[in-house]
């Protein structure tokens, strides 16, 4: 079901997609006024840099010969408030466009945050998550940069471009042609390696995706790693996947790089062709000052496309990004509230499934016209084998997935029709992975309820059997537990979920393999609590403890995207079934 895998590229995309630059503008018009200011001053510093060689040229061909001293020290101090100014624009303009840029940063993963919340289980079953972490950690870092101040160092880099060419004209026409003269030559060869930079840079970002999602695999699965000394093997992959990286960042980057040498020679080179053709064509009608100012002109007249180039660079860099981040921002969100979905009224409980029909592959049904009714209050028990689609009917009653076929009612209401909100909120969910949140032991459990009270939350534990253990703790329940709760035993970490659960005071409770991974002792103290939290309130259980299950309402045995059998614990006993091989096969064990 996986769409890629740590050692599977992405798909690249074909060729310039303008759309997605444009799509970008969104989050730059929302700081216009910053970035504005910036634009301004930063004409103003290119203004500024423009005058000193006039002062320049003023100083050696008329002041210095003239040997007027009242002048000299004038334009020298023209040039230092010149040069102060100029300064005093460059910081202002840092400034504006940083705090411009990291509100770009902010507002891009606030959306690719909120939209992540919004998609379904299926998005995050079908591809690793280093991948999609990648997208909102490094990706929006950098495109951030260039939406706030590459795109106004181009606007602005070219108009310093245009108007250091004229002030060229300005000065002498024919000397000005010399210095444009090279640049045909540099836009031929930009426009040769363009294509290649763009796929270079989109094989790096799928490179540096690959590696980003085996090391947050490799994170997570650690123990495992250690357990079955794996060590040696996936340090290996790691190698590889890195080197792999490193290499896709060089190959990218030697094409950027080849852009500055290039500009070199053929800034040099019109330079030396200036002063050559200024000595022997022009040596009696100009000035040495004309000549020198002009030199210093064309310097100047490079050093913009030059920047231009490497902004160029950084747009083919933060297009190959934006590909991703839009990319994530257009996975639509196929479980959401349809239109004109009411919310669902406080519901008693009564969950009919008609007909349902269910896949997450397609063509590969998992669930086959299944339909059942379980009135409020009910304790529904789903047994069978691995596979079978027991989790898949509990996803179902929370609305996780959209169905194939079928109905799923609540109270009578299509819960397709519903909010999802309306749906959630009174139900309770505890699935057989417990996770476990950085904070405190308290804070885990006033998770179902953020409003309860430290004594709710204290009456819950003590109702599920976990006072004992959390007041032996450290800190009690003030004790700081980290991501996934490893400081915390399975069972410990299975009995602060049910206080959770329990606290929600959730209409429909959901068990998915909720005591799988709690100690027999354990487990016969957590019947009691349970016992208290299914009365008076609709529950499926999904276990493959039979005596976890014995006593509830109704059994259902699930094979084959199908209900096999189903019946109290006795009838099922009697039908010697699926059920009863199931329960003897236990016992024989046992």
């Amino acid at each position: 079901m996986a769409r890629n895998t740590y050692n599977v590229d992405e798909d690249l995309e074909k060729g310039f997609d303008i759309s997605q630059f444009k799509r970008s503008f969104v989050y730059i018009r929302r700081y216009k006024k910053p970035l504005i200011i910036a634009f301004i001053v930063s004409i103003i510093a290119i203004i500024c840099g423009l005058i000193l060689p006039l002062f320049t040229e003023h100083a050696i061909d008329t002041y210095i010969p003239d040997k007027d001293i009242k002048s000299l020290l004038i334009a020298g101090a023209g040039i230092v408030l010149t040069v102060i100014a100029q300064a005093i624009c460059n910081k202002v303009r840092s400034r504006t466009v940083t705090i411009a840029g990291q509100s770009i940063i902010r507002d891009m993963r606030r959306d690719v945050y909120e939209h992540l919340q919004k998609l379904p289980f299926d998005y995050f079953d079908s591809r690793p998550h280093g991948k999609i972490l990648i997208r909102v950690i490094n990706n929006i870092n950098s495109v951030s940069d260039f939406l706030s101040n590459g795109f106004i160092s181009m606007i602005l880099e070219t108009i310093s471009l245009v108007l250091i060419a004229g002030f060229m004209f300005y000065m002498h026409s024919g000397l000005a042609l010399v210095v444009l003269c090279g640049f045909p030559v540099f836009g031929l060869f930009m426009f040769a390696i363009k294509k290649a930079q763009r796929r270079a840079w989109q094989i790096q970002a799928n490179k540096q995706s690959n590696y980003t999602a085996y090391f947050s695999e490799s994170i997570n699965g650690e123990r495992v790693t250690q357990g079955f000394a794996r060590e040696k093997y996936n340090s290996d992959i790691n190698k590889d996947l890195a080197a792999q990286a490193s290499k896709g960042y060089v190959d990218a980057v030697s094409l950027n790089h080849a852009v500055w040498p290039v500009t070199m020679i053929i800034s040099k080179f019109t330079i030396y062709l200036l002063y050559i053709i200024g000595v022997i064509y022009f040596r009696d009608t100009l000035k040495v000052g004309i000549i020198i100012s002009m030199a210093a002109y064309a310097g100047r007249f490079w050093n913009p496309i030059q920047n231009i180039s490497n902004q160029y660079n950084q747009l083919i860099t933060t297009m190959s990004y934006l590909e991703r981040i839009f990319q994530l921002l257009d996975e639509p969100v196929t479980v959401t509230d349809v239109p004109g979905a009411e919310p669902l009224p406080d519901i008693k409980g009564d969950v009919e499934f008609k007909d349902v029909l269910f896949e997450y592959e397609k063509g590969i049904p998992v669930l086959k016209e299944v339909s059942f009714h379980a009135a409020a209050g009910e304790s529904i028990a789903l047994v069978g084998p691995t596979g079978a689609g027991k989790s898949t009917i509990v996803n179902l009653v929370s609305r996780f997935y959209n169905l194939k076929g079928g109905q799923v009612l609540i109270d009578g209401h299509d819960i397709s029709k519903a909010t999802l909100l309306s749906i959630r909120s009174q139900m309770g969910i505890m699935l057989q992975d417990t996770f476990i949140f950085s904070g405190t032991i308290m804070d885990n459990i006033r998770y179902g309820r953020l409003d309860a009270t430290d004594e709710e939350c204290i009456a819950a534990a003590k109702r599920v059997f976990a006072n004992d253990f959390i007041e032996k703790l450290p800190n009690g329940y003030q004790t700081v537990v980290n991501e996934r709760g490893d400081m915390l035993s399975a069972g410990q970490r299975q009995l602060l979920s049910f206080a959770r659960t329990l606290l929600s005071d959730p209409k429909i409770l959901i068990l998915d393999e909720a005591t799988s991974s709690i100690d027999t002792n354990t487990e016969l103290l957590v019947q009691e609590g349970i016992k208290e939290l299914l009365k008076n309130r609709t529950s499926f259980i999904v276990a493959h403890r039979i005596s976890t299950i014995k006593n509830c309402t109704r059994i259902m045995y699930i094979s084959d995207g199908e209900i096999a059998e189903a019946g109290s614990h006795d009838e099922l006993m009697e039908k010697k079934g699926y059920y009863y091989d199931l329960y003897m096969s236990q016992l024989t064990n046992e």
